[in-house]
């Protein structure tokens, strides 16, 4: 069993596995990879796991389904479109779901809520009522996220997201942090005690990303290919690698290349556009989706992947899954320099001046100009993932959260028994 959870841990008072609960509104399961280790990592230290989720468009669309002994009850849910009334409409629909499922499975000993939104403290604090503890998974710190998304500044609706985490904080037993500047926001903001917070990194599934053969023919005739991979939201930076391959071009002369853009998300189509406009739909090839085996071959032939998230409250610390994900495939990356992102990839990224597009297009030039230090920068990604930052330590830390969260003291006036109903 990984981690250093006791029997005591994992069984109950009566003898039965402990149950635990975990909620998540913005990703499917298993779509959603931390999610899915973290129920992988609990069901293979006893403990029995259900899962509250949206339903995905295109898999994960089964309203039930039992994947590997995990239990997972799905909603549909309608991805909300436009400013900040369309997500408090999409929120409305996903708490009333995951309060109407939550009945139906029952009593548990734990409820495991992933953010975004911080909305879903008030499902657990009923589970609470019943003897449940509750651990808050911070996947985003959603002030941050506000800010950078709308670019409203500090108004009434970011006071009020302000509110909500503040609530989600002092509800949790225990907090699970994706890093460690994360971990400081608990404890400063959310007045967190040090040893009721947890950093949970994430970290790429070894077994998914394991490399291939290149194939010279997804360069489309070109001797080099780069490679972005993830979410193309607002604040994901797909318009500054956008007008960074424009400066490549244009300040550097460079038409040497190939550019793949894998992923899909809210700006999708108006990063086509863009392409466009800027000349490049004929080196720039924008994928959507693709299924594990077609982005493991474009990664496999990549000889540099673009990170060009820009600096904003949410960026600089906020550990990047496609940084993770292109280091365990052993790609040199390109970055902005921001501060969780010198923590993750250390020397297996380059780093431009915060939203410098020019930089980045120099930096970009330099990976293509030198195979050597390509390779060297893969070689230590790789090392990096496999060692400080691989799943295994990320497992020994959650088990250690869940039994912190299971010496808890009990709320006031629940049950003798976690996750039993008290009788009347």
């Amino acid at each position: 069993m990984p981690g250093d959870a006791s029997f005591s841990d994992t069984v109950g008072g009566d003898g039965r596995a402990r149950r635990a609960l975990i909620l998540v509104e913005n990703l499917s399961v298993p779509f959603d990879r931390r999610v899915w280790q973290e129920c992988t990592t609990l069901r293979d230290a006893g403990w029995t796991v259900d899962v509250i989720c949206p339903q995905g468009s295109k898999r994960d669309t089964e309203p039930e389904a039992v994947i590997d002994g995990v239990r997972i009850h799905r909603y549909p849910l309608k991805a909300a479109t436009g400013g900040p009334a369309g997500y408090l409409r999409e929120y409305g629909s996903a708490l009333w779901h995951t309060a109407r499922l939550a009945r139906r499975v029952g009593p548990v000993d734990v409820v495991h809520a992933c953010n975004p939104p911080d909305l879903l403290f008030l499902p657990a604090l009923l589970a609470k009522r019943r003897g449940a503890r509750f651990v808050f998974d911070q996947h985003d710190l959603v002030p941050e996220l506000y800010l950078s998304r709308f670019d409203r500044g500090e108004d009434l609706l970011h006071r009020g997201v302000v509110a909500l985490e503040r609530m989600t904080y002092r509800a949790a037993d225990v907090v699970l942090a994706t890093n460690e500047s994360y971990r400081d926001v608990a404890l400063r903001r959310g007045g967190k005690r040090p040893e009721d917070v947890f950093v949970v990194r994430s970290a790429p599934d070894t077994d998914r990303f394991q490399p291939v053969a290149p194939e010279p023919e997804l360069k489309r005739g070109k001797p080099h290919l780069l490679c972005y991979l993830g979410v193309m939201g607002p604040q994901d930076g797909v318009d500054y690698a956008l007008r960074a391959l424009a400066k490549l071009r244009d300040e550097f002369g460079r038409t040497d290349w190939h550019a793949v853009f894998v992923g899909g998300g809210d700006t999708f189509d108006a990063m086509v556009e863009l392409s466009r406009r800027l000349g490049l739909s004929e080196q720039v090839q924008f994928t959507g989706r693709v299924p594990d085996a077609d982005l493991v071959r474009y990664l496999s032939t990549a000889d540099v992947c673009l990170s060009p998230d820009p600096r904003n409250p949410l960026n600089d610390v906020s550990t990047m899954n496609k940084v993770l994900e292109y280091m365990v495939m052993g790609r040199p990356i390109v970055s902005f320099d921001l501060r969780e992102a010198r923590v993750s990839a250390g020397d297996a990224a380059v780093y431009a001046p915060a939203n410098d597009e020019s930089e980045f297009a120099r930096l970009v030039a330099l990976l293509m100009d030198d195979p050597e230090k390509r390779a060297l920068m893969g070689k230590i990604g790789q090392e990096r993932i496999n060692g400080p930052l691989s799943w295994r330590n990320s497992q020994r830390s959650l088990l250690d959260a869940y039994a912190a969260a299971c010496r808890h003291p009990r709320s006031a006036g629940s049950p003798d028994q976690p996750g039993r109903r008290p009788h009347r």
